[in-house]
């Protein structure tokens, strides 16, 4: 067996999910560990890519659509499709790099909202595939950056969290009719 779920890279008129978003609070319950990985998982991921194309986004957690799973899919390439899109589920990052990046981040759960974020540059990522076999990847880069947002999805966590200019997030999140009680602030 190898790779991987057909999902065709194009937007749907109706997407097969509906989106969450910042403020609802199924984006801040900690995901359950999927126990098998069945035709239902491998649906749901299907699913969850569809979504994520139609949407324009390059990542997608389960929480994101509703789901309390622990299942992020990731595409860097939606515009390539040759390249394949990743389904990790039950991720854990194992390692991490000394090494920071700050780079701009947005969130389908938060759309027109854009902010520096400092993560690891590279990780190191254990997680069961599509068939449920166990997976180890070493990852830099844009990749890294978003299989690390996707995962914070995972724990109840959203981009926004990890913002520093609280100032310029408040007025950016009133702007666009989000609730600035809806971050938890990271320190």
């Amino acid at each position: 067996m190898t790779a991987t779920l057909v999902v065709e890279k194009q937007k749907l008129e109706t997407p097969p999910l509906q989106l969450h978003y910042l403020g609802d609070k199924v984006l801040r319950q900690p995901a359950k560990r999927i126990a098998k990985v069945d035709d239902a998982v491998r649906q749901l991921a299907k699913e969850m890519l569809q979504t994520m194309y139609s949407a324009n986004g390059i990542g997608l957690a389960a929480p994101q659509v509703g789901i309390n799973k622990q299942l992020i899919v990731v595409d860097c390439e939606p515009d390539k499709p040759e390249n394949q899109p990743l389904i990790l589920i039950n991720p854990q990052i194992t390692r991490t790099s000394q090494d920071l990046c700050v780079v701009e981040e947005g969130c389908l759960s938060i759309p027109n909202i854009y902010f520096e974020v400092t993560r690891p540059k590279a990780i190191e990522v254990s997680y069961k595939d599509e068939f449920g076999r166990p997976q180890k990847r070493q990852v830099a880069g844009l990749l890294a950056r978003v299989i690390q947002h996707e995962i914070d999805h995972l724990n109840g966590v959203v981009f926004v969290d990890r913002v520093d200019n609280a100032l310029a997030l408040a007025e950016s999140l009133k702007k666009e009719g989000f609730s600035v009680q809806a971050v938890r602030p990271i320190t």
